[in-house]
């Protein structure tokens, strides 16, 4: 018998130390080769960390949360191998670390996992669902290939206990309060951590001004009802979303100063002509930002179908690093949770998002008249320090106008 240190590998991409997200393995567990150990956080993406070798686990390094810096020791197995092993890097026990899950900006995709014998399939993000649940994995049955759990099995289980919970609860008399704690703690870790330090970044170096404009969709509202109308069977309908980033790609073309990155540490802005819209997309994960590039380029109807494949593609977990990386400037929307007014947080390095809120039909004035109008508020958020407030309120109120005229929105100005 011999031991086998296993050191954290360089995981690409400059990575100087991961943050150990969940072990999949514990002291005294068999593991076999290839079977996934650990999945760790590094600024980039989530990944997961296979085992070089088959062996039992003597030791593991760090707990969830903790930071472990690339080359430091991770776990030691005693093997059956007749030589001591010191390993620093799994790339050159031939273990390639697989990224399963995208950061917030999306800069890895998402790799199938590599089935080990006696091991439950399914995604990092269900894993610690169930953890989160208190749920077996060996208990779901798995509606994908070779038996894999798939987000809508953990769904299905879980749907089936809360019935189970409930009869149980209609079936006994009612119990005491429960005695101890109160309280739950929750240790933010893993994507939630990343998502956390870069909005609180994004927050703390940018200078927000927030402008909000009141726009009257009522004839949008028509347009829009009147297209899908002719949608044949089954086709998605259209939603406000894409003649919302055709009337800002139009918009663009006078205010680029709003489709830029600011790069701090070179000093510079650096304005795009291609206009790349980010979609702040709420996932099992958390928020995450696909991006329909080159929207310039596109009609309404290419706009509203790349926009559905990429959003779904990060709710899946399915994603591409171009898909969730790159946006230029970012539209939010939380649909008919919208509310009346939002102030987005910019999704540095751009220095604009704007925020779409609810739509709904009230009373308003037109020209000396009480009517029923259908009103929804834009609210936007810009980098102060390159974005005078001028420029932001003609940029929005320019918006305004071609919603408000939708026609204008497939029109474009003579130069």
């Amino acid at each position: 018998m011999s031991r086998y240190v296993f050191k954290l590998p360089d995981l690409g991409e400059g990575t100087v130390s991961a943050e150990i997200v969940g072990w999949h393995v514990k002291p005294g567990d068999t593991v076999e080769e290839e079977q996934v150990l650990v999945e760790v956080m590094t600024e980039k993406a989530a990944v997961e960390v296979p085992s070089p070798v088959g062996g039992t686990v003597l030791s593991t390094t760090g707990e969830p949360g903790d930071m472990v810096a690339v080359g430091a020791e991770l776990i030691v197995f005693e093997t059956g191998s007749g030589k001591a092993h010191e390993a620093a890097e799994a790339p050159q026990a031939g273990k390639t670390p697989r990224p399963p899950a995208e950061s917030p900006r999306g800069d890895a995709a998402e790799a199938p996992p590599v089935a080990a014998r006696g091991r439950v399939m399914t995604s990092p993000a269900n894993r610690r669902r169930a953890h989160e649940a208190g749920v077996d994995l060996a208990q779901v049955h798995g509606s994908g290939p070779q038996g894999r759990i798939l987000r809508e099995d953990l769904e299905a289980y879980l749907r089936g206990e809360r019935r189970g919970a409930a009869a149980a609860s209609r079936a006994r008399p009612a119990a005491a309060a429960p005695q101890g704690p109160q309280r739950e703690e929750i240790k933010v870790i893993g994507l939630r951590r990343l998502i956390a330090q870069r909005l609180s970044e994004s927050k703390r170096n940018i200078p927000h001004f927030s402008y909000v404009e009141e726009v009257d969709v009522t004839e949008l509202e028509a347009l829009r009802r009147h297209l899908n109308s002719r949608l044949g069977a089954g086709e998605p309908a259209l939603t406000y979303l894409p003649f919302l980033v055709l009337a800002l790609v139009r918009v663009l073309e006078d205010f680029p100063q709003c489709n830029a990155h600011y790069d701090a540490e070179r000093g510079v802005i650096i304005r795009h002509r291609s206009v790349h819209v980010g979609v702040a997309t709420q996932t099992p994960d958390g928020l995450k930002v696909p991006v329909v590039r080159e929207a310039q380029q596109l009609s309404l109807w290419e706009i509203a179908a790349e926009m559905r494949r990429v959003t779904e593609a990060a709710r899946l977990n399915k994603a591409t690093r171009e898909e969730l990386s790159g946006s230029t400037i970012t539209l939010t929307s939380l649909g008919k949770l919208g509310g009346i007014v939002s102030t987005p947080i910019i999704n540095a390095p751009e220095v604009a998002i704007i925020g779409v809120n609810r739509a709904l039909e009230r009373p308003v004035v037109v020209e000396g008249a009480v009517m029923v109008r259908r009103m929804m508020n834009l609210s936007s958020s810009f980098d102060h320090r390159f974005v005078d407030g001028y420029d932001a309120a003609a940029m929005i109120q320019a918006m305004k106008e071609r919603i408000e005229h939708p026609a204008m929105i497939f029109l474009r100005e003579p130069d």
